[in-house]
């Protein structure tokens, strides 16, 4: 079923003699299959490729890649319970979300698929030439987005699928006309190959060029390095640690032609509970946030891992609510060793710190690769001294920040650092007593949440995954939505550029039917 090779545009490669076996956290041990290491040989190859499939991928038309796009779409589906039954067993999620995060995935592509045929994803603006202006003429300027070049997409861990081989880094970069070099994750070898394969048929199904896609197996820094150095690559786009991220960073920033790192690395998600949503209705607010806190065993980047309270004769009802239904959600197989062992790990580290105190504190179940929910409390001014509370510990655990007014309230909202998500449990009459320590959440994230929670990311076109730094290394982008395009694009001015040299977006005519911006107004209307 598995050939265990890297798969280097339409060939594939399998020269080391290294190989590495996905560890499965239900079997409690290494699967049997072997995947190849990719030799520097082999990033040569892929990058090679990718470069030449650039100049052909990119003068492709919006509708060849759309095609494209849905037909990666029906080819992962066609594996059928194949790609789900792997992907359980490399990740130790469920069947059920497995095949939701499926769905997802192909949802991703479609969508892509449906911006790119809108066409208003270009940004073209239009200012014609003014050749009687006075005191001096104007020049006929036409600016639009273009792609940039060949991306490498690292694979996560927490989603086998839609941040994955084919998930949203991947569907945006080949939406945007670039070609796509993944690193699999070393926890779904099986699961990338059988997607990567999928992405293959579609290429060829396709007429794409040989090399618009590739997928390279190899053991973190090695190979992650050697593809983020490489002159070829033009970007990166990362879901992981902070500190694999920040080396990723690093080692992109400091190459002879810097490129840009989008990478999702560290949130922990604060939640303000507010009193008067307590006082109306304690029990939902603790139903919505245990089942927030457990879902997937915590193992979600939006997590809600701060819960700010406001002491009142509320608080400790909601904490022993919050409490009781925590204890009762079993414990639950994790995504695979490494992550197992930091949470349990994460939570014990905790507790050393000044002034916490544990609430529910979570039994080892690292031996048998499981997690159990664990909650902590601290007090407001104990946890803005210490910025190791804000250290993420990536599973179902979750902090308590007992704050005495709404003013110590702000400014432990103040003093953390950037978030994905932020949300707020409160009624109208609270959203304006509370409106400073709104204002300060609104400035540490890139998604404001209210009354509700803030796992679930949307996949739609007024989504905002990414946020402030460390949470992103650039909250000016999105890694999820129709927004997640433009990390792989550069704007190009062109000026007083002969029509039939125009892109089809500029052209007087705007033969696609597009959105553009003409003169300052907005209008679909052709140039006459």
């Amino acid at each position: 079923m598995f050939s265990g090779h890297n798969i280097i545009g339409y060939s594939t490669s399998a020269k080391a003699g290294k190989k590495l076996q996905a560890f499965s956290t239900i079997r409690q041990g290494y699967l049997p299959e072997e995947f190849t290491i990719a030799t520097e040989e082999d990033i040569e190859a892929a990058t090679a490729k990718a470069a030449a499939a650039f100049e052909v991928y990119k003068k492709t038309t919006y509708e060849e890649r759309a095609r494209f796009l849905e037909a990666i779409a029906d080819e992962i589906l066609a594996i059928g319970d194949a790609l789900i039954q792997r992907a359980m067993l490399e990740s130790g999620l469920p069947e059920a979300r497995l095949v939701g995060e499926r769905g997802r995935t192909m949802g991703q592509l479609k969508l892509f698929a449906e911006v790119l045929r809108e066409g208003s994803w270009v940004e073209a603006v239009i200012d014609t030439a003014l050749p009687d202006r006075k005191p001096l003429p104007r020049v006929d300027l036409r600016k639009m987005l273009v792609p940039i070049g060949p991306v490498v997409v690292f694979a996560a861990s927490n989603f086998p699928f839609a941040f994955s081989t084919a998930g949203g880094d991947t569907a945006s970069a080949l939406a945007s006309g670039c070609p796509v070099i993944v690193k699999a994750h070393t926890s779904h070898l099986g699961t990338n190959e059988l997607v990567a394969t999928a992405i293959i048929k579609a290429a060829q199904k396709c007429g794409m060029p040989d090399g618009v896609f590739s997928s390279l197996v190899g053991e973190g820094s090695t190979l992650g390095q050697g593809l983020a150095k490489h002159p070829v690559i033009k970007a990166v786009g990362f879901t992981g640690s902070f500190r694999a991220g920040m080396a990723l960073f690093k080692t992109a920033t400091e190459r002879p032609v810097p490129i840009p790192v989008y990478a999702e690395m560290s949130s922990i998600n604060p939640v303000l509970v507010l009193p008067r949503k307590l006082e109306e209705d304690i029990d939902k607010a603790a139903s919505m946030l245990a089942g927030s806190i457990t879902l997937g065993v915590g193992q979600f980047c939006t997590n809600p891992g701060l819960l700010f309270i406001i002491d009142s004769p509320h608080t400790q009802q909601l904490i022993d609510k919050l409490t009781g239904l925590l204890k009762a959600t079993p414990e639950s197989t994790m995504l695979n060793e490494v992550i197992c062992k930091s949470y349990h790990e994460g939570t014990k580290n905790l507790l050393k710190e000044k002034g916490v105190t544990t609430v529910l504190e979570p039994q080892d179940f690292s031996e048998a690769y499981k997690g159990g929910a664990s909650l902590m409390q601290v007090a407001a001014q104990d946890f803005m001294s210490n910025t190791e509370l804000q250290n993420e510990v990536f599973g179902p655990s979750s902090l308590i920040i007992r704050c005495q007014n709404k003013e110590e309230m702000a400014a432990a909202v103040r003093s953390l650092h950037g978030q994905l998500t932020g949300t707020i449990l409160g009624t109208v009459e609270d959203a304006t007593e509370f409106s400073d320590c709104i204002d300060a959440l609104t400035e540490k994230v890139g998604r404001l949440i209210y009354n509700g929670v803030p796992t679930g990311v949307e996949v739609s076109y007024a989504m905002v995954h990414g946020g402030p730094f460390p949470a992103t290394s650039d909250a000016r982008t999105t890694s999820v939505g129709a927004d997640a395009i433009k990390r792989f694009v550069r704007p190009v001015c062109y000026q007083d550029c002969p029509e039939s040299f125009l892109p089809e977006s500029l052209k007087n005519a705007n033969p696609l039917g597009i959105m553009r911006k003409v003169n300052g107004q907005m209008t679909k209307e052709p140039i006459s």
